[in-house]
């Protein structure tokens, strides 16, 4: 984490493979049958993401998803990050297998270039510049959105291809306990146990959760960067997370959550030691990351029409890395924020918000602690005139470090048919240069400037019953790409400089069309996704590394009585990555469960049953073959 390794990604998306044409085949059917379906009311779900407040997703012009409650127990994923992947337009680069560092990229944008919020409060490294997905747990969230497309103008930088914003659990008023335990193949386990409800006033949530598994070496025999150690690179991760609520009055709520997790990690990787700097790749490597978030947020009803938010809240990022010579890292996020919502009348919808960031990080290598504040200021707008819907945002940033930032977007949508859907929206977005790009000596350029993208997109959405369709074109142009600067006359005088820099030199163009669709007849459930990304450095022609140029993914689930089974299908394009191009592979995961007794639930899983042996990044390999068996309880609260 707290090196400044720059990940770029690539792929032109001109032949589809058979998988990825039986898929489209998929999806075109789901359409017709869609078509010849009797169209039925549905609710629609309600999205925060979209406009930072409550809307209902058939209001909103932007692209958004939702994993709820339910996708997430029933999946196969073994991480956030791989429960992310199986969504269109999102994939994921890791170092490994589970408990790795990993990235996520949406719309074939740099995992840098994705904003990621935990109930409202921005999470990630500042030295790096990312978000360490390998130290989120599955455990405490209950659901996720994930905004596809530009969120700058509502979240400020880095939401270039968008935004994850998990939510955690809740109390309510019905008082629920769960717990579940597993065991799986290389002497991996997890359990984790949650209980929430509701007191009078008061209502509570808590849940506790420990992973591990002794995995496999992260490294290939041979890797490219001489660090393979045969031994096996397992990992630890504990979280636990607690949230109290009081409700003053009717329409007022005052909250206080508290997460922390633990994650110990084992890599490959080598060191130079003294006195003859000979690389030695012998050494027990470890991330040691812990990361604590705090948030007291209140929210209150002061009239039919207007509605007041108001948050402040703390996160921290700890890292402690290496073998015999260990690196600390340390991210420190304060965070205030103001929000109002007036609705004059029945759909329409006006937002404002202020927002204050103090961001402080201290690493070694650093000469002292470095920081930036940055505040802003967001007025949005939300409204529906008879079929149509109309979106418009606009963000001011002042960063103490590079100076305002202006991003707007605009959106717009239709109803043409009942049930079906057009929208296009068109929106700016920047990314600001992370503390290393800023600082870390021999690299960080304290001059370097934010990129800034322009994107556009399209896309249709049908809903008929439980039938469901969308596509989605996009475009997204980026410049002043912040990279690695071999050039030493573009760099500081100073004799640390002589093998490069960073700086703003680059030029791309991200474009794209994912496609989705999902049908169920009774018990039996069918779901498809297709993701064509086009990703190229403009400036020198190439492919951005690390994307593949097509990704699809197949989800069938059948439940009768007690029993329910399914499978997932993942296919992956190659990829180019450091000069070489890695292969395509495609895994699949298979799981049954049995409810034998009233709350009781018996479960087994199957993951990468065909044993599918592949990179996920350049001389990193991923699990083979892995069993799970397992048993959930949910049932009333204490």
């Amino acid at each position: 984490m707290g090196s400044f390794y720059i990940m770029e990604f690539n792929v032109p998306a001109r032949h589809a493979p058979s998988g990825s044409r039986s898929l489209g085949l998929l999806v075109l059917s789901t359409l017709v049958a869609s078509a010849a379906a009797q169209t039925t009311t549905s609710l629609s779900p309600v999205v925060v993401t979209a406009t930072r407040e409550p809307i209902s997703l058939d209001r909103v012009a932007a692209d958004v998803v939702v994993i709820d409650r339910d996708a997430i127990a029933n999946s196969t994923a073994d991480s956030v990050e791989d429960l992310l992947r199986r969504e269109a337009g999102i994939q994921v680069s890791r170092n490994g297998g589970p408990g790795q560092s990993a990235g996520v990229s949406i719309r074939g944008a740099n995992v840098s270039q994705t904003v990621v919020l935990i109930d409202g409060v921005r999470v990630g490294s500042s030295t790096l510049g990312q978000v360490a997905f390998e130290g989120i747990s599955l455990t405490d969230i209950d659901h996720i959105e994930v905004l596809r497309g530009p969120g700058s103008s509502l979240y400020g930088a880095d939401a270039v291809g968008g935004v994850v914003q998990i939510f955690t659990r809740r109390g309510g008023a019905a008082s629920r306990f769960g717990a579940q335990a597993a065991v799986g193949g290389y002497a991996s386990g997890q359990a984790e146990a949650d209980l929430s409800g509701m007191h009078g006033d008061f209502d509570y949530s808590a849940s506790v959760g420990h992973e591990q598994s002794k995995g496999v070496s992260a490294l290939l025999p041979g890797d490219p960067f001489g660090n393979y150690n045969p031994d096996r690179d397992g990992y630890t991760r504990d979280t636990g997370q607690v949230r109290i609520g009081y409700a003053p009055a009717a329409g007022h709520h005052i909250g206080l959550n508290v997460i922390e997790t633990h994650l110990n990690a084992q890599y490959d990787s080598g060191e130079f030691p003294p006195p003859n700097y000979v690389q030695d790749s012998t050494p027990d490597f470890r991330n040691h990351l812990t990361t604590s978030l705090a948030a007291l947020d209140y929210r209150g009803t002061l009239s039919p029409t207007w509605t007041t938010t108001a948050q402040l809240s703390h996160e921290e990022e700890d890292l402690k890395s290496g073998g015999n010579l260990v690196s600390r890292y340390v991210t420190r996020r304060d965070q205030a924020t103001w929000q109002n919502a007036w609705t004059p009348m029945q759909g329409q919808q006006f937002v404002g918000a202020l927002e204050y960031i103090d961001e402080r990080a201290t690493a070694d290598g650093y000469t002292g602690p470095v920081g930036r504040r940055n505040e802003a200021a967001v007025l949005g707008y939300a409204g529906t005139f008879g079929i149509q819907s109309l979106q418009a945002d606009v963000r001011y940033d002042r960063n103490s470090v590079y100076g305002g930032v202006t991003t707007g977007r605009l959106g717009w949508s239709m109803a043409l048919l009942p049930g079906l859907r057009v929208r296009a929206l068109a929106g700016t977005t920047y990314r600001a240069p992370s503390f290393n790009d800023l600082y870390y000596p021999g690299y960080g350029v304290p001059t370097i400037q934010p990129e800034h993208g322009r994107s556009m997109e399209v896309g249709l959405n049908w809903q008929s019953g439980d039938t469901t369709a969308s596509a989605t074109a996009y475009r997204n142009l980026v410049r002043d790409l912040i990279v690695y600067q071999p050039d030493r006359s573009h760099c500081p005088s100073d004799p640390s400089y002589d093998f490069g820099c960073a700086d703003n030199v680059d030029h791309a163009r991200l474009q794209g069309v994912t496609l989705s669709g999902s049908e169920r007849w009774g018990g039996f459930s069918l779901s498809g996704t297709i993701d064509f990304v086009d990703a190229i450095d403009t400036t020198l022609g190439q492919r951005l590394g690390r994307r593949a140029a097509h990704q699809e993914s197949l989800t069938a689930d059948y439940t009768s009585g007690t029993w329910s089974v399914g499978a997932a299908l993942l296919d992956v394009g190659a990829r180019p990555d450091g000069g070489s191009t890695l292969a395509a592979y495609a895994t699949l995961d298979l799981q049954a469960s049995w409810a034998f007794a009233p709350h009781w639930r018996a479960q087994a899983k199957l993951l990468n049953a065909g044993d599918r042996r592949y990179q996920p990044a350049l001389g990193y390999q991923a699990l083979g073959r892995q069993g799970w068996i397992g048993v959930r309880y949910e049932g009333q609260g204490l």
